[in-house]
């Protein structure tokens, strides 16, 4: 087999945010397909970085008082920590705000203005006077200007999937402070696509999934639009030459990230970025989520090619994470972070079930809490890690320790598995980890079924000879297992290698017998999940999500309420409020109407709003703002039916035009609720 030079990336983690478990659906498949490529002799390099520029990194430094700089500073550490804790083996996990990926994006883009592919032009953009600031698309909120939904972003809509400039948006308001913004001219700079085309449509097809390509060939009906390259200061980037006032936008310089930092983990070896990414023999392989397959597959390669750089080799794409079925909720407890986890749970327990799960297409993987604990404690514990604790601890209590030779069952019985090994293998290649689990479950089925055949607590009272010859066919079929685990589970494979007193596995080790040698006492690769620890892990969660007590307010005093209110004798020991009372006629008034969330977003500048995108079965969609947001996520309300105020006037508010209200309650506990149909209903029925 002929050795293979391989570059690795995966999508680099904004700063501006913490890993949760949805990210690590990316980093940890990434992260098995390389150890499988090193497992297999390859040399292969595997390289990420904080992506850290742009103007939410700029926004949250100011609010917080800080600079930039020591922000990100701040979600390195976290990150490089989070990532150890679950085994991620990345060669260089580096930042995009270093000197070498300034130098590639300016040297990228000095290029493409050589090539004639650098338009400059005046462009109409918003800008917020109460900021002080030209405001970027995720900054901007208006009504769309194809199909009427209000209260979309800057630069598409989510509801017709129509894409837009900013300035092209009805009634815009600042996303940071909910002003008005006015509208300016400003220089900008663009790299033209439509000269790429050829290039992009001979690429796309043989560089991505079937599915992705096609996707991305329908917007080749009509003319490539260009891409607008530069921000106009105050931003957190990198400066553009000849200009003292505009900035790279961040994802011109995030994927040059992925350069820049084989870049520096080259230098370190005393090599150049060109005698990898640019040797005709490397492979190059993104890793990517299906969300941002537009710029890794339409602008980050016609931009490689025009500038002289390698294209990649292939993009792989993957979906989203479920939690129960679900979208990652906070509310519900399911949008868990990487540390929150980390305090409940360990690291290989998760890689285990991701493994089992995922299967190399850009389906939505799903995160089953039960089946997570029902799948780690049957089958990596209670399957595959019981035959080396009773093997090894029998080895080690009645045969001395000391490995001996197979029995035939046993023997046969590891030929037929190692029969499997390249089905295994091309399972990893593929990116298919749960067909590779599935293998290895049939292999720790049959091997308890053959230990517990044989009954070596038993035989050991009679032919300890014998039952060492059986132990020694169940630690080799165990050994086989450990090295086909390798690639998900490095900390567990390192233990068994202590073990049987080994070098790291490769998996040319698979085919080597391990007889007549002594191995070392036993240690704990793996322990069962406690269902508790998963429902603590929720708790917390959600608790993370919970609206906080007044200020003054202890939890001890709510507690101490609570008792005194158990306590409290019956009758009017607590009178209830004097109620105004209405007549019917004026409660007729109310239009009270079932509405469907399309879309809800936090309102910048609010600790309370949520932004509520509603289909009440009109024309157009209404936007209405609730305060609803210590009580829910954002992400847990689209598809969640609610009920309309219908007619209320509408209100004009800083963030915007809200046109109408949602009912909520209040529990005794103070828990906020919003009101619903109690079974799903046509969006605009009216109430009775």
């Amino acid at each position: 087999m002929e050795k293979r030079k391989i570059i690795v990336t995966s999508a680099l983690p904004y700063a501006n945010g913490a890993l949760h478990l949805g990210h690590l659906v990316e980093y940890l498949q990434t992260d098995f397909w390389v150890r499988y490529q090193r497992m297999m002799g390859h040399d292969c390099v595997y390289v990420c970085a904080d992506d850290t520029h742009g103007t939410p990194v700029m926004i949250r430094a100011r609010k917080e008082g800080i600079t930039p700089e020591a922000l990100i500073a701040r979600s390195y550490e976290a990150r490089v920590r989070e990532f150890g804790a679950f085994e991620m083996g990345f060669d260089r996990y580096g930042s995009t705000n270093c000197e070498e990926n300034r130098i590639l994006s300016e040297q990228i883009y000095l290029r493409l203005r050589e090539r004639g592919l650098i338009s400059s032009r005046q462009v109409d953009q918003l800008y917020c006077e109460h900021c002080g600031m030209f405001l970027p698309d995720r900054f901007v909120k208006g009504v769309c200007p194809k199909c009427g939904a209000p209260d979309r972003d800057g630069d598409n809509c989510s509801v017709c999937g129509a894409t837009y400039n900013p300035s092209d948006l009805r009634e815009p308001h600042c996303a940071i402070c909910g002003a008005t913004p006015v509208m300016r001219q400003s220089e900008q700079l663009f790299v033209e696509l439509e000269p790429c085309r050829d290039f992009l449509k001979g690429w796309l097809p043989t560089h991505t999934d079937k599915g992705t390509a096609d996707k991305l060939l329908e917007w080749f009906g009509e003319p490539l639009r260009g891409w607008n390259i530069s921000r106009d200061a105050p931003y957190f980037g990198f400066k553009i030459p000849g200009y003292d006032d505009k900035y790279f936008y961040v994802w011109l310089d995030a994927p040059v990230g992925y350069m820049a930092t084989l870049w520096a983990w080259a230098k370190a070896r005393g090599q150049t970025l060109e005698d990898w990414w640019q040797d005709p023999k490397a492979e190059i392989y993104h890793f990517i989520g299906k969300d941002i397959v537009r710029f890794h597959c339409l602008f980050w390669p016609a931009e490689l090619q025009a500038a002289g750089w390698r294209t990649p080799t292939q993009v792989f794409v993957h979906g989203f994470l479920m939690v129960n079925g679900a979208k990652m909720s906070k509310s519900e407890g399911t949008f868990i972070s990487a540390a929150t986890y980390l305090k409940h749970l360990p690291a290989q327990a998760l890689r285990f079930y991701y493994a089992c799960k995922l299967n190399g297409t850009v389906d939505d993987m799903n995160l089953d809490l039960r089946d997570f604990v029902g799948r780690v404690n049957s089958d990596l514990v209670g399957k595959i890690t019981n035959l080396a604790s009773r093997g090894a601890q029998m080895l080690n209590k009645n045969c001395g320790g000391r490995l001996g030779a197979m029995d035939p069952d046993s023997r046969a019985l590891l030929a037929e598995c190692r029969a499997q090994l390249p089905e295994l293998q091309e399972a990893y290649e593929r990116r298919d980890f749960c067909r590779a689990m599935v293998i290895v479950r049939e292999w720790a089925d049959k091997a308890n079924q053959l230990f517990d055949a044989k009954m070596p607590w038993r035989l050991v009272k009679e032919d300890p000879e014998a039952t060492r010859a059986v132990l020694t066919g169940t630690l080799n079929l165990f050994r086989l297992m450990a090295i086909a685990l390798k690639p998900i589970l490095p900390a567990y494979a390192a233990k068994v290698e202590a073990l049987f007193g080994e070098a790291p596995y490769a998996f040319a080790d698979a085919a080597r017998d391990l007889e007549g040698r002594a191995i070392a006492p036993y240690e704990r690769l793996a322990d069962r999940i406690d269902p508790k620890a998963v429902e603590a892990m929720v708790a917390e969660t959600k608790a993370q999500a919970a609206p906080a007590l007044p200020k003054g307010i202890t939890e001890k005093d709510v507690k101490a309420g609570l008792r005194q209110l158990a306590q409290a004798p019956a009758g009017n020991a607590f009178p209830p409020p004097r109620q105004e009372t209405i007549a019917i006629d004026d409660f007729a008034k109310v239009d009270l109407r079932v509405a469907q969330v399309l879309a809800a977003e936090a309102v910048e500048g609010s600790d309370k709003l949520i932004r509520l995108t509603l289909d009440a079965g009109e024309p157009r969609p209404r936007t209405v703002f609730a305060g609803i947001r210590k009580a829910y996520a954002p992400e847990s309300l689209p598809g969640r039916q609610v009920i309309l105020v219908a007619n209320l006037a509408p209100r004009k508010m800083r963030f915007g035009l809200s046109e109408g209200m949602v009912l909520a309650a209040e529990d005794a506990d103070g828990t906020l609720r919003l009101a619903q149909p109690f079974a799903p209903m046509t969006p605009g029925a009216r109430l009775r």
